[in-house]
């Protein structure tokens, strides 16, 4: 009888609540509180999270784009031209819009190659709004949404009018909704494993194009986020002119695919020689589109070479620069130019 009142009691004892678990159970509600209190702060609304994330540039990283810009336009306006940069974002909001953005403005003001508009508003994304335009600028805008198919429709009756559009790195980004925005494009986000922090090397497919007059027909190493693209959606080089693309020949480049992020991509892609785009041009519904996947890191927009190869890009767009837009795959491949050895 004594074992069982003992056992019972200790039993007792093990129920209840001691001092150190009761104080607990009190701050869960506290913690709880704190936790919702802290997700109500965050930015709901995209004014909201533009405010927090995007900061203005100051007098000296503005001095550093005006350094990187060239004197005068590669091509003379047929006539005054102006373009719309958009910069919204649906989904990740890259903090090099305001760079990319005062690089634009900068540059058409400078080299008088175009007049630019901001907007974050996809209402000016209507019919009788574009046609004020010539070109759109996506600046790095992701997961875009169009509201309307009014909104789609202008778009695509602006390409049909034989007017441009150049996509800045995460323009690669959107329209997951849009078929045919995608195309327009020509690739879709599926990953990055080349991080931002790393240095990449890259070669001109294209040596001799126009549009990689920059480069001077050398291949060269780079520090960027570039991405790879969703094989279903990649319009590949059946459509696209390609310009520049990783450089597979060097080992900084080709040993990111044996780390374990990239896995998951390998039945993609599977075995073999893998081709990474990064800049490629195209005709689309009558219209010319331009796309470089640079730009996703602010010190990009004070590089020379990555500056004009933008201007080219939408002095192409705008039809005032002449470029051979035939697929790479009916045009042939000349032989690539190839980056130098890492350090040389």
């Amino acid at each position: 009888m004594k074992k069982t009142i003992l056992y019972l009691t200790l039993a007792s004892a093990l129920l209840l609540p001691t001092a150190e678990n009761f104080a607990a159970e009190k701050k869960k509600p506290a913690r709880k509180a704190k936790k919702q209190a802290a997700k109500k702060k965050q930015p709901q609304t995209w004014a909201e999270k533009a405010a927090a994330r995007l900061k203005p540039l100051n007098n000296q990283q503005k001095a550093k784009v005006r350094e990187a810009l060239p004197k005068k336009a590669t091509a003379k306006p047929k006539k005054d031209r102006r373009v719309l940069v958009f910069w919204r974002c649906g989904g990740f909001i890259h903090t090099s819009i305001p760079s990319g953005n005062y690089m634009l403005g900068e540059l058409g003001e400078k080299t008088g190659a175009f007049k630019a508009d901001f907007t974050d508003d996809y209402s000016d994304l209507n019919r009788a709004n574009l046609k004020k335009y010539d070109a759109i600028i996506f600046n790095n805008t992701t997961r875009l949404e169009l509201e309307s198919d009014g909104q789609r429709r202008a778009i695509v009756d602006f390409m049909k009018a034989g007017k441009g559009v150049a996509g800045i790195h995460a323009a690669g980004d959107n329209f997951y909704k849009w078929r045919l925005g995608a195309a327009m494009i020509g690739g879709q986000f599926n990953g990055h494993p080349w991080n931002a922090g790393g240095k990449w090397a890259f070669k001109l497919d294209d040596p001799k194009h126009v549009l990689n007059k920059a480069f001077h027909g050398k291949g060269f190493w780079h520090t960027d986020e570039i991405y790879q693209y969703k094989p279903e959606t990649y319009e590949g080089e059946g459509k696209l002119r390609i310009l520049v693309s990783l450089d597979m020949s060097k080992e900084a480049v080709t040993k990111v695919m044996d780390h374990e992020r990239f896995e998951k991509y390998k039945k993609q892609y599977g075995p073999g020689p893998r081709s990474v785009p990064v800049s490629w041009l195209r005709e689309f519904e009558g219209g010319r589109v331009f796309y470089t996947n640079f730009g996703h890191r602010d010190d990009t927009f004070t590089k020379p070479n990555i500056v004009r190869h933008m201007l080219d890009g939408i002095q192409y767009a705008l039809g005032d620069l002449a470029a051979d837009a035939e697929p790479t795959a009916k045009a042939g491949k000349p032989k690539a130019a190839f980056a130098p050895a890492q350090g040389k």
